[in-house]
């Protein structure tokens, strides 16, 4: 791509590390000379990657104990992205969920949005405000701002060139709620990261997570204490006392661990339970690059990423005696690992990186 194009990145915020903060991470592999634009920076959450990255961030960065309640803002949000003016680039790329793709650009600027969702907490409040302990009288003052939010989003999505969805549910979506076709790139999963077993375990199931209600890690708590099967869930969050006491003895909580650990735990489970609807959900992928397989919840992300028989299997319905039934019969099920390997392969950087940067050259050849 010539060097001639001035580019910049765009981001909601920089305060987590999560999947959205990896795409991210490989846009600034891409294109290491263009800034990235975010509402908020916290630097103890950087990714290591991005740590060399130009990084600037607008006038909410000042805001008293913003990086930690950060979702208490979130009426702020879409005046900070506002505040971003990119006039003077040939193109951005904003990774968004909810407010980047609605920053400033100029008559001529190319905005191609990589969307991992639309702004959930003005689509599906309820989901979004579940696992956020504010007051009743805060939820009923944020319940009242969702018409003017919504509004904004949809405006800020006529601003957009050009979407890129990152699963088919995403596409879905961006079409009913922007009226907009878009393009599905799936995200980047670093698959070198991880290896196969020789001679994996096989004797635990295994659920990596933030302990969130909407995860529905419970169904995979439950399912393992009524079939008395071993389950160990890695992660931390509100819903860990829950889980906890819904918890047989079969059921270990290790909490936060290395990811050198969580490595060690995906390459010898037997397999990784994902019950909960995700956007697309990449740590399945990521089971499968050490070549273990994925049992999941027939919905979501996982609908693109699971081929039953081949790299995992769905339950049908998202209920404790649906995933029994699996869980139960799953010694019966036979994995070829090096099959599995490949299946995520699929997936890679790489992949990524090939069909984002021809997507690119295809919209910056309709200029």
């Amino acid at each position: 791509m010539s060097q001639q194009i001035k580019i910049a990145i765009a981001h909601d915020y920089l305060n987590q590390m999560g999947g959205a903060e990896r795409v991210v991470e490989v846009f600034h592999r891409m294109f290491p000379d263009a800034p990235i634009h975010t509402t908020i920076l916290d630097n103890d959450k950087l990714l290591p990657e991005l740590r060399d990255a130009d990084i600037k961030t607008t006038w909410m960065q000042n805001i008293p104990g913003i990086l930690k309640k950060f979702k208490m803002f979130f009426w702020l949000f879409p005046f900070g992205v506002s505040s971003i003016h990119l006039e003077e680039y040939d193109l951005i790329i904003s990774s968004s969920s909810a407010y980047a793709k609605g920053v400033k650009k100029g008559k001529n600027t190319i905005h191609i949005c990589y969307c991992h969702t639309p702004m959930r907490f003005a689509w599906d409040f309820e989901t979004y405000m579940r696992d956020i302990n504010v007051p009743a009288f805060v939820k009923f003052i944020a319940k009242g701002l969702l018409v003017p939010l919504r509004k904004w989003d949809k405006s800020t999505a006529k601003d957009v060139n050009y979407f890129i969805a990152n699963s088919s549910i995403v596409k879905e979506r961006i079409k009913e709620i922007y009226g907009r076709d878009s393009q599905k790139i799936y995200p980047p999963v670093n698959i070198s990261r991880f290896n196969v077993a020789q001679s994996p375990k096989n004797d635990y199931f295994l659920v990596v997570s933030r302990l969130v209600s909407y995860k529905r890690i419970d169904l995979a708590v439950e399912a393992c204490t009524k079939a008395n099967k071993k389950l160990i869930v890695i992660g931390d969050g509100p819903d860990r006392k829950r889980l906890e006491s819904m918890a047989g003895p079969t059921v270990q909580f290790l909490g936060r661990i290395s990811d050198e650990e969580v490595v060690n735990y995906m390459r010898n489970c037997k397999a990784f339970v994902f019950p909960g609807i995700e956007d697309f959900g990449i740590t399945p992928l990521e089971v499968n690059a050490c070549g273990r397989p994925v049992i999941a919840f027939k919905a979501g992300g996982a609908l693109d990423t699971i081929q039953p028989g081949v790299n995992g299997t769905y339950f049908e319905e998202q209920t404790p005696e649906s995933l029994v039934k699996i869980i139960e019969d799953f010694d019966n099920y036979e994995w070829d690992s090096s099959l599995i390997r490949k299946h995520s392969e699929g997936f890679s950087e790489e992949r990524f990186i090939k069909e984002l940067n021809d997507f690119i050259a295809k919209s910056l050849r309709k200029m």
